[in-house]
């Protein structure tokens, strides 16, 4: 049977590196065992803000591959100011980090680029896309933001090809996003923003969420919403995590980017505490960081008593990222404070999960991460006022890695396969 094509407009692709890059990549990798052809449209020349050449093990051999060149601001950005790197990550300083500079550049960002700095690829790739398509007898087409730009490459695509089906994939929300509310943003510029949110939501055919309670949120402002988590892949991690033992010292690990809107002082405090307090955790005590971490938390922490307990790997390569995550004992996630973020999901813990060590979780109540935790047995979330409870679970898992007794005993995991969520993917398409 002739696979069905689908075309999948993504700006992060191999060699980009981070978490944008994984959700499409895997289901390109699956798809093909379905019945579905998928074909790529990425920038020629983008500007990631990271770099990770061993994913191209991931691109499906062969793969039909189509680029077209964009323009970004980033480089004016960068030389107003050198802090301005954090943009092309979603990150920038706040509260008391921002200088006047950064006030103005992210004021330039939230108001000048709707939705965002990617916008210059919409009206271009919306005029190649038409042509293309019909010449590919291609009827089914995915956008995958953030960048949002792209689901405005959808919607002018659905515009002109009203028989299209359009999938509009939101790996993370649009104005429901924390940083949203940072964005010094005019009352024209929200209020074009929140209308350009509408218009993907009522004429996307499909409006795929990360978590269930995005899909929620999705549904109430119009969406036909379906939630499809990220995952893990089993070629990555599965049952070979499993024979990993951990470090010789008790050793919570941070995997992936932490900027300042993610910060867990609750836990650094808590951490401090014990290192002061117990002997015993202060000799056997390491907090391990890989990956790119705000240089003003480091800074914090390394004015306490963490500050010999510190091992700071820096960006790694995806597998070695993986193999980081199976020689810890415990994993760190956080996600940002407020309510509106309950519904993120971070990628990472799907691999967390998969390593089958205990979690240890920030971010606000009853997120959707807690659900996920409870599920699985595979760690506890805490808010981000919680200190004392926080010492309790923590100095618990010590003793029981102490003993040899922190048993890996998570269930129920498989349901977050990469394979098994491009089957529901497969049925979503249908």
């Amino acid at each position: 049977m002739e696979q069905k094509k689908i075309l999948i407009i993504t700006y992060y692709w191999p060699p980009a590196g981070g978490p944008g890059v994984q959700r499409w990549l895997k289901f390109a990798k699956y798809l093909p065992d379905f019945g579905w052809k998928p074909i790529i449209y990425t920038p020629e020349n983008p500007s990631y803000p990271l770099l990770d050449e061993t994913l191209m093990k991931d691109v499906p051999e062969n793969i039909e591959m189509v680029r077209t060149k964009i323009w970004e601001p980033y480089q004016l950005a960068e030389k107003l100011n050198k802090s301005n790197k954090k943009f092309k990550a979603g990150q920038f300083d706040v509260g008391k980090n921002q200088s006047w500079k950064s006030k103005l550049s992210i004021w330039v960002r939230g108001n000048f680029f709707i939705p965002d700095a990617r916008v210059f690829w919409v009206k271009p790739s919306i005029k190649f896309l038409e042509k293309y398509l019909k010449e590919n007898n291609i009827d089914t087409v995915v956008t995958s933001g953030p960048p949002h730009s792209l689901h405005l490459i959808g919607l002018g695509l659905k515009n002109n090809m009203p028989d299209l089906k359009w999938i509009a994939d939101f790996r993370d929300p649009w104005t429901e996003i924390s940083y949203y509310q940072h964005l010094r943003l005019t009352k024209s510029s929200d209020k074009k923003h929140r209308q350009l949110e509408s218009a993907v939501f009522k004429n996307a055919d499909i409006t795929l969420a990360t978590s269930y309670t995005d899909a929620e949120n999705f549904r109430k402002a119009g969406a036909n919403a379906v939630c499809i988590t990220n995952g893990f892949d089993e070629s990555d991690s599965g049952e070979k995590a499993k024979e990993q033992k951990g470090e010789s010292k008790f050793t919570l690990s941070y995997i992936g980017v932490l900027e300042q809107l993610r910060n867990p002082e609750n836990l650094w405090k808590a951490l401090d505490e014990l290192i002061r307090e117990n002997t015993e955790f202060a000799a056997d005590f390491i907090l391990k960081f890989v990956g790119r971490i705000d240089d003003k938390i480091l800074h914090s922490i390394g004015n306490s008593s963490l500050k010999n307990h510190i091992m700071n790997l820096g960006y790694l390569a995806h597998g070695k990222a993986v193999e980081e995550m199976q020689h810890s004992d415990m994993l760190l996630i956080t996600n940002f404070p407020n309510e509106s973020s309950k519904g993120i999901i971070p990628g990472k813990i799907f691999e967390y999960l998969a390593s089958g060590k205990q979690i240890l979780s920030f971010g606000p109540d009853k997120a959707d991460v807690s659900k996920i935790l409870k599920e699985t047995n595979a760690g506890k979330h805490f808010s981000y006022q919680d200190t004392e409870i926080v010492k309790d679970f923590i100095l618990e898992k010590f003793n029981l890695w102490k003993k040899g007794g922190l048993l890996e005993n998570t269930r129920h995991i498989d349901q977050f396969s990469r394979k098994n969520l491009t089957r529901q993917l497969t049925e979503v398409l249908k």
